[in-house]
C-alpha cells in the first residue's frame, strides 16, 4: 500500500489554507485571482482526502494506545474499532495517492475517434461500421455529442475508414484505453456453410488539439483541390470541393471530401491535421520518458488484438487484463462503463505499483 509522508499531507493542506487566504484578502488583480483560484480548485479535493487520511491515522494511533491500556472489555472494543479504521485507512491512502499521481493533461479534451477496417475484407467493414454504432450509443449515454468528420463506406455496408469528433465531459479519459485492434468472430451474412469468420478493425483514439496547441506554419502546408470521388449528395461529384493537405515536415497527409463546401473541407481537414501532430508531439514526448515507443493500434491483422468481440458465444474480452463480459448485445448498444472503469482501474492499479517501486 502506498503511504503518502506525513510532511506532505501538512504541506498539501498549508498549501491548500494559504490559497484559500489570498483569495479572502480580496487584494489579488484579475489574472492572478484567476491562477490563485484554479490551482486551488484543483488542490482542493486532494487536500480533503489529505486530511481524511491525517485524521484516521490519529484515529488509529489512538486505538492502538487503548488496545494496550485499560481493561479488557475497553480493549476488545478498542480492537474492534481499529479493525474498522485500517480497512477505512488502506481505501483513503489509495485514494489520496491516486489523487497525487500525475494527470494527463489531455483527459479533460474531446477526442478525435478513427476506425478502420482491418483484415477481413466486407465482414471487416461492417465490424467497423458496427463499433461506430457502438461508440455512438455510448456518447449518448455520457451525454456527449458525435460529428461525422469523414467516411469512406464499402460497398457491402460498414466504413473501409471512418473519422468521428466526440465532444463532452471527460471524453479522452474515458476513451483512450480503446485504441488498438478489435477482433470480431462471426458467421456473416454472406457465408452459406456457417462457418465462423475471424475479422478486425483498428481504432485510434487522440485527444483534439486547439490553436493554441499547435502552431502550423503556412509554408509547411501543401494544399490541393481537386473533384470529389465516390458516392455523395447532389453536387459534391460536380464541383472541385475535395482537399487534401500535405504537412511537408512530417509527411501527414489529411484528405477531406465529405462536404460541398471547399472551405468546410478545409476546415475540417485542419482540424484532423492539428490533432495528428498534437498527438505525434505526445508520442514523442511519452517516449523520451519511457525510452520505448509502442504503436498505437497495430498493423490491423487478426493476431494483434485489445478485445475479441464473440457472437456465436455472446461475449466481450479484453485481453489487456484478463477481463470477459457474457454481455455482448448490450456492450454493442454501449453499455461500457463496466469494461470501461475496469481498464481505468487496471492502469491506475499499475501506476500506483510504480509509484511504490520508485
Amino acid at each position: 500500500m502506498t503511504r503518502i509522508p506525513a510532511d506532505r499531507i501538512a504541506a498539501i493542506e498549508a498549501r491548500r489554507d494559504e490559497l484559500q487566504a489570498q483569495m479572502a484578502t480580496g487584494d489579488l488583480p484579475g489574472e492572478r485571482f484567476v491562477q490563485v483560484s484554479k490551482e486551488y480548485a484543483e488542490l482542493e479535493p486532494v487536500a480533503e482526502a489529505a486530511g481524511h487520511v491525517r485524521r484516521l491515522r490519529a484515529e488509529a494511533e489512538s486505538l492502538r494506545q487503548m488496545t494496550r491500556d485499560g481493561d479488557a472489555e475497553l480493549r476488545a472494543m478498542a480492537a474492534e474499532e481499529l479493525h474498522a479504521n485500517e480497512r477505512a485507512l488502506e481505501d483513503a491512502e489509495r485514494k489520496l495517492a491516486l489523487s497525487l499521481l500525475p494527470r494527463d493533461a489531455a483527459d479533460a479534451r474531446p477526442a478525435m475517434l478513427e476506425i478502420r477496417a482491418g483484415t477481413g475484407g466486407d465482414e471487416a467493414a461492417l465490424f467497423a461500421g458496427d463499433l461506430l454504432r457502438m461508440y455512438q450509443r455510448y456518447a449518448d449515454h455520457r451525454g456527449w455529442r458525435v460529428e461525422l468528420i469523414s467516411a469512406s463506406a464499402s460497398e457491402a455496408g460498414g466504413y473501409k475508414e471512418v473519422v468521428a469528433s466526440v465532444t463532452g465531459s471527460g471524453v479522452f479519459a474515458r476513451l483512450k484505453f480503446e485504441s488498438g485492434v478489435h477482433r470480431v468472430q462471426r458467421v456473416p451474412v454472406t457465408e452459406s456453410g456457417g462457418r465462423i469468420h475471424t475479422s478486425a478493425a483498428t481504432v485510434a483514439v487522440l485527444p483534439e488539439a486547439e490553436d493554441v496547441d499547435v502552431q502550423i506554419d503556412d509554408k509547411d502546408l501543401r494544399i490541393d483541390i481537386f473533384r470529389a470521388s465516390g458516392p455523395g449528395g447532389q453536387g459534391v461529384n460536380t464541383t472541385d470541393s475535395a482537399v487534401r493537405i500535405t504537412h511537408v515536415p512530417t509527411g501527414i497527409v489529411v484528405i477531406q471530401q465529405d462536404e460541398r463546401s471547399q472551405l468546410k473541407n478545409k476546415a475540417k481537414a485542419m482540424k484532423v491535421l492539428r490533432t495528428r501532430l498534437y498527438e505525434a508531439e505526445r508520442e514523442r514526448l511519452a517516449a523520451e520518458r519511457t525510452g520505448a515507443r509502442r504503436s498505437m493500434v497495430g498493423s490491423g491483422d487478426r493476431s494483434e488484438r485489445i478485445r475479441t468481440y464473440n457472437f456465436p458465444q455472446g461475449r466481450v474480452t479484453d485481453h489487456r487484463i484478463n477481463l470477459t463480459l457474457h454481455r455482448l448485445p448490450e456492450i454493442l448498444e454501449g453499455e461500457m462503463d463496466e469494461l470501461i472503469d475496469a481498464l481505468i482501474s487496471e492502469d491506475e492499479a499499475e501506476r500506483l505499483a510504480q509509484l511504490d517501486a520508485a
